[in-house]
């Protein structure tokens, strides 16, 4: 990136000013969050919030670009992971306001526009795309996990118009798909061009700073047994019991890495960084017959500067020595399928400029200093982190229950967050007066 040098800090009256004009729009935000989240923007929908997206960003007069992710432009990339469906509707949004005179930095606002499933909707309080408020909560699937952090970074930039001004830089927003199962879509943005000098991510980070974050493998277990009546179930090999000894070896690996950590930096304090989750399984046809298949989705955390190739690896390993225990699996070793994530996890160093301003922006925003700290997750930041050596800022509201039933995000935490990144903005890149007519 090309270092433009230092913007000057903004005035006590500026940071008034785009602070007030951030709370004077908030409950056009909030409503337009809740426009989107009623959009279910499931893997294999989310072209359709897409394009309600894409129609309010042009509306604003922004240079659009809209596709959907080709996978033969980055399944060469280092940073690909592999994919299992259509990407027909894994379509990509990038919004880009190109200023007068360029004598900011530039930045990428990025957020994603997937959501996770639901679980059974009777298990939810209110219908999950139903979005509704309680005191200072806004309750939905997405709501937090990042619609409300991706309708700030929109709203950010129309408090800056709202005091007559804009960024003096280039500023692209960016709607991207697959950061819940694969980070293609972030992976997509970087390989079509774009770039900028910081990347800045609101996800429900509880108003912090996120310093580094794992990696993740996604793999699916293909496991056989040998069918029979349940009368002779002895003489069967139950491919489901099966499956659930080979995830016993896995927690034992999940273990032994644990025992890891101190030798990993920021990761030394967290008392389990390395998560081993069975997330679904599936198996066997007749209650009376002993089952003769099953597979298990399995996701499956890593270290930042862990390669991705060599943990499988170690996977791989461990998976062949408890089959190698087991009867019928000794014969029939299970098959092994990467069908998501494959994605290293990254640290972002301390001391960047970036950083420096959304210290300030935040101080100014919330009246406390910012917080960093360490998440067991999967960020979209390692695409810029890692391929781009791009600084790439993942702070975002106070949540509670993303993947869970009755997910929300704060609002009065949703509003603070937005001043700062408006604030972050207006430093970051410089402003500049509006264009007549604008």
């Amino acid at each position: 990136m090309v270092d433009m040098g230092l913007s000057d800090p903004l005035t006590q009256q500026q940071v008034v000013d785009i602070l007030g004009a951030v709370e004077q729009g908030f409950d056009a935000q909030l409503d337009f969050t809740r426009q989107l989240m009623t959009y279910p923007s499931l893997r294999g929908q989310e072209h359709h919030a897409q394009q309600f997206l894409y129609q309010a960003l042009s509306g604003r007069g922004y240079e659009m670009d809209q596709w959907a992710i080709d996978l033969a432009e980055i399944c060469e990339h280092p940073g690909f992971s592999p994919v299992k469906v259509d990407y027909e509707n894994a379509v990509n949004v990038v919004a880009t306001h190109h200023p007068i005179n360029s004598i900011g930095r530039s930045l990428i606002l990025n957020g994603h526009i997937d959501v996770v499933p639901t679980g059974p909707e009777a298990m939810w309080t209110k219908p999950p795309f139903e979005p509704t408020v309680n005191g200072d909560w806004l309750y939905g699937r997405g709501g937090a996990d990042m619609k409300a952090g991706l309708v700030a970074n929109l709203f950010a930039l129309d408090a800056l118009r709202t005091i007559g001004m804009q960024p003096a830089a280039r500023v692209c927003l960016q709607s991207v798909t697959e950061e819940e199962c694969t980070g293609n879509g972030a992976l997509s943005c970087l390989v079509r061009g774009y770039r900028a000098d910081a990347v800045l991510i609101p996800e429900p980070e509880e108003n912090m700073l996120v310093r580094a974050n794992v990696g993740v493998i996604w793999l699916r277990l293909h496991v056989r047994g040998k069918p029979i009546h349940v009368r002779e179930a002895g003489a069967g090999a139950n491919a489901i019991e099966a499956t659930f000894d080979l995830f016993h070896a896995l927690k034992q690996l999940e273990k032994e890495w644990n025992a890891q950590r101190k030798n990993h930096r920021y990761f030394e304090k967290l008392d389990h960084p390395i998560n081993f989750n069975l997330g679904k399984i599936e198996g066997g046809d007749w209650a009376s017959s002993v089952p003769s298949w099953c597979t298990a989705d399995l996701r499956v955390a890593i270290y930042p500067g862990v390669d991705p190739r060599e943990a499988a690896k170690e996977i791989e390993n461990c998976i062949a020595r408890a089959s190698r225990d087991h009867a019928f699996l000794a014969q029939h070793p299970p098959e092994i399928e990467y069908n998501g994530f494959f994605a290293q996890g990254y640290v972002l160093e301390e001391g960047s400029d970036a950083e420096a301003v959304l210290h300030r922006a935040h101080a100014s925003s919330f009246g406390l200093d910012l917080m960093s700290f360490v998440t067991p997750g999967y960020l979209d930041a390692r695409v810029f982190v890692l391929y781009d050596d791009c600084p790439c800022l993942v702070y975002g509201p106070v949540s509670k229950d993303i993947h869970a039933f009755d997910e929300c995000v704060s609002l009065s935490s949703l509003q603070q967050v937005t001043g700062t990144i408006a604030l972050f903005i207006a430093e970051w890149c410089g402003l500049e007066p509006l264009p007549p007519g604008h």
